[in-house]
């Protein structure tokens, strides 16, 4: 079972609709005292850093989180979901993240109209568990004005003023910038595999 995150913030549904869509069997949590009975959890985001790391904090959820997360269990976070799995954020100063990776999501740079709002291609910069290397590129869709560093985790990135990190995967972390959910074919592949994750674990 695949536990879609109900904070009241996100696209909670359509990410739920999808991974059933690809075969899981995905239900919405809201309650961190359910978590325990996951295979698997997915943190959607949508809106800024600020407000989705307090409503994490003010529902409780975020000890939960750490513990189930840093004892191996497959987290996926999406679009701010995943911005969240840092620190901190340019975006709202002073507002702590789950800290599940080093460092800090920054503004994207370059001349570029922000928020990026656009179906972009990405580039799968080595082997992983959720994105195939293809030629030509996956397409996904995104929508952004914040991205964390590209690191030792990134996986994917996308070109856009510069290159941004579109994905990463370390261990049992995943994180996505684009919305799968959003992003047909592809964006269900890459759900059907953290669903296979999630089962195998």
């Amino acid at each position: 079972m695949i536990g879609v995150i109900d904070y009241g913030i996100g696209n909670l549904r359509s990410a739920q609709k999808a991974l059933i869509k690809v075969g899981a069997d995905a239900v919405l949590i809201s309650d961190p005292d359910q978590l325990d009975a996951t295979d698997g959890i997915v943190l959607p985001g949508v809106g800024s850093f600020g407000r989705c790391a307090d409503a994490l904090r003010e529902g409780g959820w975020i000890p939960e989180i750490q513990r189930l997360a840093t004892g191996g269990l497959p987290f996926l976070g999406i679009c701010v979901g995943f911005q969240l799995l840092y620190e901190r954020s340019d975006e709202s100063p002073g507002s702590e993240g789950l800290g599940l990776l080093s460092g800090s999501v920054e503004r994207l740079r370059g001349e570029v109209r922000l928020p990026q709002i656009q179906w972009n291609q990405l580039e799968v910069r080595r082997e992983n568990r959720l994105l195939e290397r293809r030629d030509p590129a996956e397409w996904m869709y995104f929508v952004h004005s914040f991205a964390p560093p590209i690191s030792e985790v990134t996986v994917a990135t996308c070109s856009y003023g510069e290159d941004v990190c579109a994905a990463i995967e370390t261990k049992n972390l995943f994180g996505a910038q684009f919305h799968p959910e959003k992003s047909g074919v592809t964006g269900l592949s890459y759900l059907r595999r953290f669903a296979e994750v999630a089962e195998g674990s």
